[in-house]
């Protein structure tokens, strides 16, 4: 059988993993990105050498990702080590109490009752909920594409049954009562761009899959998971082509049949996938189409979830009492949450998520240095139109003092090297609308069936993949979507499936995991 063709838009993680899962299945593939990296919301950024992951840093299920190299006929630790983090997370409140949320049940018990002694049997439920959950959401449905309401109705029983209905910070107040650990047990859902207030309580998933597996961090930064990702693909005999912007993707006859670059060339293929943005790919690489303008307009006016605002920093001296993950919450939770997503304005106060790698790889810096990034959700443009030309070093700075004055002393004494990355960036450099950082708001009316589809309705060979489409942002989350558009492309292909091991090219020579971006 003569391989097919495929042209996978984006190299973001969803589209790194498609593009593997479909070369290793019998495509030959082609995958195009904007930027002069790989890696799309997982670029890396080095200055005065420091290494600074643009990105998602957790990683919560290593198996989505060793599914890749197994369906490759490799071994992912031949290709990158991931390192566990613990604990995996520190959540600091400013009336000075901490929790350290660690996967381990007695320290987790002495600590909630520590803070509220009435809750230690309440989280054991709430637990056993979420592994629900978890198993339902996540093991049976994460990975299968939604194509028409029927698939929508076969589930609905059981997303009722599980309380779907309620958003996440509803079912977790259902048993546990003290105010600090219902923030502790339902941030989860601001990982995927997800508003605890209102988003589906199907993601408390979250907290089970983490407890399941653990957190990980790639051994030289997300960056080096990347690299080893592409490394994988290019072992197979894909094609990355970096700096190659995509401007349109063709059609004929009601079939997507290629792309042309902004350099004006036009790439044929069988099939075309996009990892970009669903309404700027929709809005603007298919603005010849009446199926683009329409589709592009709908989903316009749906919700999308909230931007942020990135600073990436490095400072001379080691921060050992730091934890690799810090949540600083700031003194309003609900309030503050609402006005991230519905705006008007930019929130006077903040709460932060505080990434520090060198905790866990000292490497990312130089010696006797470290490497810091922080974020803080902020509206996206739509939701708060803000100049944040002007807005952002004003932003960066009362960050940084609330850093300094928190958990990171003489910041500013020992600071190396800094930037920011603002909602304008998220729109100007990922093509995101509005500025968002996680593509649609994950509520229940805009997921699953009810989330752009795998595959388009209308337009034959072409298919998405990434946080925009099933299930929906994070790195389970698009590694997922990947496995559900690859299996419906190989089977509309009359592909049986992945190359046998046997079949796949001898891997290139290679150094070590992380070796490239270290």
């Amino acid at each position: 059988m003569t391989r097919k063709t495929a042209l996978v838009i984006g190299s973001g993680f969803g589209g790194l993993a498609l593009a593997i899962r479909l070369q290793a299945g019998g495509f030959d593939v082609t995958l195009l990105e904007k930027r002069d990296k790989p890696g799309g919301r997982a670029y890396v950024y080095e200055d005065e050498g420091f290494i600074f992951d643009a990105g998602p840093t957790v990683i919560t299920d290593p198996g989505c990702l060793e599914e890749l190299f197994v369906a490759s006929g490799r071994r992912m630790s031949d290709y990158v080590e991931l390192l566990p983090v613990e604990p995996f997370y520190r959540l600091a409140w400013e009336d000075g109490s901490s929790f350290d949320y660690v996967n381990d049940q007695a320290s987790l018990d002495r600590q909630i009752a520590a803070m509220s002694p009435d809750d230690v049997a309440g989280y054991r439920r709430f637990l056993a909920y979420s592994q629900e959950v978890f198993q339902a959401g996540y093991v049976e449905l994460g990975h299968v594409p939604f194509l028409n309401f029927r698939d929508m109705m076969r589930v609905a029983p059981q997303l009722v049954r599980l309380e779907s209905y309620r958003s996440v910070y509803a079912l977790v107040s259902r048993f546990i009562r003290d105010e600090r650990l219902r923030q502790a047990f339902s941030f989860h859902s601001l990982l995927v761009g997800g508003d605890p207030f209102s988003t589906s309580a199907i993601y408390t998933l979250i907290h089970a899959l983490e407890r399941k597996w653990g957190v990980f961090f790639p051994r030289g930064g997300t960056g080096a998971l990347i690299a080893g990702l592409v490394r994988l693909f290019e072992d197979l005999g894909g094609v990355l082509r970096l700096s190659c912007p995509a401007a349109r993707i063709e059609t004929r006859d009601g079939r997507a049949v290629g792309v042309t670059t902004q350099a004006g060339e036009v790439l044929s293929a069988d099939v075309v996938a996009s990892n970009a943005d669903v309404v700027h790919t929709y809005a603007t690489l298919l603005a010849h189409e009446d199926r683009g303008r329409r589709e592009g307009a709908r989903l316009a006016r749906k919700r999308f979830s909230n931007s942020l605002f990135v600073i990436y920093f490095g400072l001379r001296g080691e921060r050992s009492n730091l934890a690799h993950h810090t949540v600083l919450f700031g003194p309003r939770y609900r309030e503050l949450i609402r006005e991230v997503f519905r705006g008007p304005e930019l929130a006077e106060d903040f709460s932060l998520y505080l990434h520090a790698p060198c905790v866990t790889d000292p490497s990312l810096a130089p010696p006797g240095c470290s490497a810091f990034y922080v974020l803080s959700p902020v509206p996206h443009l739509g939701a708060a139109p803000i100049d944040w030309a002007a807005e952002g070093p004003r932003y960066r700075d009362r960050i940084l003092d609330a850093l300094e004055e928190r958990c990171i002393p003489h910041l500013r004494r020992d600071l190396v090297t800094c930037r920011i990355f603002t909602p304008d960036d998220f729109k100007s450099e990922l093509n995101a609308h509005l500025g968002t950082a996680f593509a649609l708001e994950p509520t229940l009316t805009q997921s699953a069936w009810f989330r752009p589809h795998n595959r388009d309705d209308r337009l034959g060979g072409l298919y998405f993949v990434g946080a925009g489409t099933h299930p929906g942002a994070g790195i389970p989350g698009v590694v997922g979507s990947a496995k559900a558009t690859a299996g419906l492309m190989l089977a509309d292909a009359g592909y049986a499936g992945a190359a046998p091991a046997a079949s796949v090219p001898a891997p290139k020579a290679r150094p070590g995991p992380g070796v490239e971006a270290a």
